[in-house]
């Protein structure tokens, strides 16, 4: 008998045969991959993962010898072997990765070729006792190159496949080694009953909602949203000025478009965690703290209550490593570098992007120096994914030229033009030169006011000028999450009085 996991049992009674690790990964990593029609890659992939476990070496590891083995290249090597170069090569780079990451192709001193060149590795072969490798052979992706992109095409398919094996290898390994928290995963409310959960909310928001001519507007934008969602999934761009009910709106359409043509998930991408965390406000309040993820650097999920508190925290914790959850609200940051990443850590999630809706909020602060690669991997979610994506913003951003005509945005508002006017709520007035003590004065003049400026500094000097009346507060990103927290709170509690 040949082992995957060990226990404390020094009998192997409960220990975990390799034969059945490897048939679980198949078969998970196959069900995710099926999501874009690469089910026999992602079967054949979970099935040869870790047939390096065989040597006896590993074995003998497992049995407590301390020696450090190579498990993961024996898979790689063998796919060279068994396939042709078009399918051996996208697996030789997710099954040398599933552990260390996705290497580069490099050369024989380095990279994916010299783990496949090293001239020593231990037996394995016993895998062919228990293991049936699949037929390959005549398997092709099936992909749509984006402007004529081949490569770029391939390269994400083979990142999209090493995600689908390793959230396949840790969610069995976890299955196995801790059941309990394998329990807590997917536990969560079915689209149908948040599609109500909205429903009822938003009934209940426009019934109750002033007559007054800008409510009108919102609610014509809301009507539109749901219109546009019966459309087939592809890339659209929702312009409406700020004021205009974009997160309701957008929430609309995905909600609609999801139930439309069956897709998994909604994500919201936002530059700011300002606003990531007022949008995460609204869709909890909605839909339940344990159906919204909220995932960036500052947030912690101990700060989240509900009924069973400690048991929400633990799902929302395991839902951060891989997106499985219904509804994610994100950085730019955490999503792009996910995309282009190497890191399983990172990678581990982006299986769970197929099939869903993806709104780029405030997309016209996409990083300009990066525009061409996000774009591009935007475009092979649409393209080859089967994902929809919604450039929403009040400004759109220029991307003439920068897509392929088959996933140019489709406008979801009818006549974006007249809307600003109808939501113009500013009026700018240019002041001129003016010194801090003056503009202290002036401030200070009003009950309440926001001031910006380029620097802490500057903003500091400010502070320290108007830290006289008792109402000031100065929030920076350099505060910790509880005390930013902690500081919003005393200036909403002091402004309601």
């Amino acid at each position: 008998m040949y082992y995957a996991h060990s226990t404390d049992k020094q009998d192997k009674s409960d220990w975990q045969p390799l034969k059945d690790h490897l048939e679980n990964v198949a078969d998970i990593a196959s069900g995710f991959s099926r999501e874009f029609s690469a089910e026999q890659f992602g079967y054949a992939s979970g099935l040869l993962h870790d047939i390096g476990k065989y040597s006896p070496e590993f074995q003998k590891r497992l049995d407590g010898t301390n020696i450090r083995v190579d498990h993961s290249t024996a898979g790689a090597k063998e796919v060279r072997i068994i396939y042709g170069p078009f399918q051996s090569r996208i697996l030789e780079y997710i099954i040398t990765g599933h552990h260390g990451g996705l290497l580069n192709y490099g050369s024989k001193e380095c990279g994916l070729e010299e783990r496949l060149l090293r001239p020593f590795l231990p037996d394995y072969s016993a895998y062919k006792s228990e293991i049936l490798v699949p037929d390959l052979n005549k398997v092709r992706p099936s992909l749509t190159p984006v402007n004529n992109k081949m490569g770029f095409a391939i390269s994400f398919y083979t990142r999209m496949l090493f995600s689908c094996l390793v959230d396949a290898d840790f969610l069995d390994t976890e299955r196995f080694l801790s059941p309990d928290k394998s329990s807590l995963r997917g536990q969560y409310e079915p689209f149908n009953e948040l599609f109500t959960k909205f429903d009822i909310y938003m009934k209940t928001k426009l019934s109750t909602a002033e007559v007054k001519s800008i409510n009108r507007y919102r609610r014509e934008i809301y009507e539109q949203c749901i219109e546009k969602a019966e459309l087939p999934p592809q890339m659209f761009s929702l312009t409406v000025p700020t004021g205009g009910g974009k997160t309701l709106s957008s929430m609309a359409f995905a909600l609609n478009h999801l139930k439309k043509h069956n897709l998994n998930r909604i994500l919201y991408v936002i530059p700011y965690t300002s606003i990531i965390e007022q949008n995460a406000d609204v869709f909890r309040e909605i839909f339940g703290t344990q159906n919204v993820l909220e995932h960036h650097s500052n947030y912690d999920p101990k700060n989240e209550k509900s009924e069973n508190t400690d048991t929400t925290q633990e799902k929302l914790k395991l839902s951060s490593e891989n997106w499985d959850i219904p509804i994610v609200v994100t950085t730019n940051v955490q999503f792009f570098e996910s995309l282009f990443s190497n890191r399983v850590s990172r990678c581990r999630k982006l299986h769970n992007l197929a099939k869903s809706v993806i709104i780029l909020d405030e997309a016209q602060m996409l990083p300009t120096g990066f525009l061409k690669p996000c774009l591009a991997a935007l475009s092979e979610l649409v393209v080859n994914y089967g994902s929809t994506v919604v450039i929403c913003t009040a400004t759109q951003p220029n991307l003439n030229g920068l897509l392929d005509e088959s996933v140019n945005p489709i406008e979801i508002i009818r006549s974006p033009h007249e809307l600003y006017e109808v939501f113009r709520r500013v009026h700018v007035a240019d002041l001129g030169d003016i010194s801090d003590s003056d503009l202290s004065a002036r401030l200070n003049k009003h009950k309440q006011v926001l001031c910006i400026v380029n620097m802490r500094k500057h903003a500091q000097n400010l502070y320290e000028q108007l830290s006289k009346s008792d109402n000031s507060y100065r929030l920076n990103a350099r505060l910790s999450a509880r005390l930013k927290a902690h500081k919003q709170v005393q200036c909403i509690v002091n402004t309601r009085r």
